[in-house]
């Protein structure tokens, strides 16, 4: 750390220097790429999500939102079958996640979460204090609920996982939920759009369980930042605690008017989405093809891996020819790249490029 670093260090609160914060996929500036890296939705939001931005726009922006943004909330307890104060929403789901971290997963016991999983966790509980405990996946890098049968205060997992893609079942789910009855489960469904079946149901049944989702990759708005959480009323009323304590406003005109717009417009998620799975079943096949190791994915990514070639080298190659996907210098997935489902075109790019490094 250089003088002027270490001057300015010397003005931080304690908690800051022990952070060690998210870093988010780049968002790389070069000219015609194929970007591959952060799992955004390669097709557009819905046309009407983006009329009702534009809607939006004018003299009204000089007023305050709505701070319940009830006109998102009765939308989404519409769509999913709930009564409006089952329904939080927040500024992407990374907002909704750190507010539950603190209101619901900060207690004397360690929270539980998978050794391979979505990287914000530790973060957050680095930011609040809240102590914690990896579980190790298995062999195959599936949620082994049994290991979930220890004192904790409170469980979070994202299913599909990331960044491995693999699905926990609703049985699975529901036996972890029955066996954590004093605990608060929190299931991060940012990618559930794209394979399995949402926990939403379950709700009715278990008070501890808080499924939290994104309209980021679902419904092409990562743009907007719009995310929300679906619990018990009691489970939402600490979320809004949390949330009026910190910023009244998280959600504003623009979000709340697209986000509504896109949730109503089920004919544009259903044909998007049902895009993406056909073109990563098929880039499945042939990356397999090419002798890639490819996880049993239902999100809109892949998680590959080349047993004769380094993953580090792939990317580096594949970059160099424009194209970016993503490679985590972590243990265990180190070998493996995380690609993102585009277009048929850019997959088509993708697989040409790696038939040409291999060879």
């Amino acid at each position: 750390m250089n003088s002027e670093s270490a001057m300015s260090s010397h003005y931080w609160s304690d908690v800051v220097g022990k952070l060690t914060p998210y870093v988010p996929g780049e968002q790389p500036k070069l000219a015609n790429i194929v970007k591959l890296n952060t799992n955004e939705n390669p097709y557009g939001p819905s046309p009407r999500a983006i009329e009702a931005i534009r809607g939006e726009v004018g003299e009204d922006l000089r007023l305050y939102p709505d701070p319940e943004a009830e006109l998102l909330k009765q939308a989404v307890a519409k769509a999913h079958g709930l009564d409006v104060r089952q329904v939080f929403v927040g500024n992407g789901s990374d907002e909704v996640l750190a507010h539950a971290f603190l209101a619901l997963l900060k207690h004397p016991r360690p929270i539980l979460f998978p050794d391979i999983t979505y990287s914000f966790y530790p973060v957050y509980c680095g930011l609040y204090g809240v102590d914690y405990r990896t579980v190790p996946l298995s062999e195959t890098f599936e949620i082994r609920i049994d290991d979930y049968r220890q004192a904790n205060g409170g469980i979070i997992f994202p299913n599909p996982n990331a960044p491995t893609g693999c699905l926990l079942g609703l049985a699975d789910i529901e036996r972890l939920l029955a066996a954590n009855s004093q605990s608060v489960v929190v299931v991060d469904e940012a990618y559930i759009a794209f394979g399995g079946a949402s926990a939403i149901p379950l709700i009715a049944r278990h008070p501890n369980l808080l499924v939290v989702q994104t309209l980021s990759k679902s419904h092409s708005l990562a743009g907007l930042r719009v995310g929300f959480a679906l619990g018990h009323a009691s489970l939402i009323e600490a979320l809004e605690r949390v949330k009026n304590s910190f910023n009244s406003y998280p959600l504003d005109r623009l979000a709340i008017a697209g986000a509504s717009a896109a949730i109503a417009d089920t004919a544009h998620f259903e044909q998007t989405r049902k895009a993406v799975i056909a073109s990563r079943e098929r880039l499945t096949r042939q990356l397999a093809q090419l002798g890639f190791e490819v996880l049993p994915s239902q999100a809109n990514f892949i998680f590959i891996h080349h047993p004769l070639h380094d993953a580090a080298e792939l990317a580096q190659a594949l970059r160099e020819r424009s194209i970016v996907v993503r490679h985590f210098r972590q243990p265990r997935i180190d070998r493996f790249l995380r690609v993102t489902v585009g277009t048929d075109e850019q997959c088509a790019t993708l697989v040409g490029a790696l038939r040409e490094i291999l060879k």
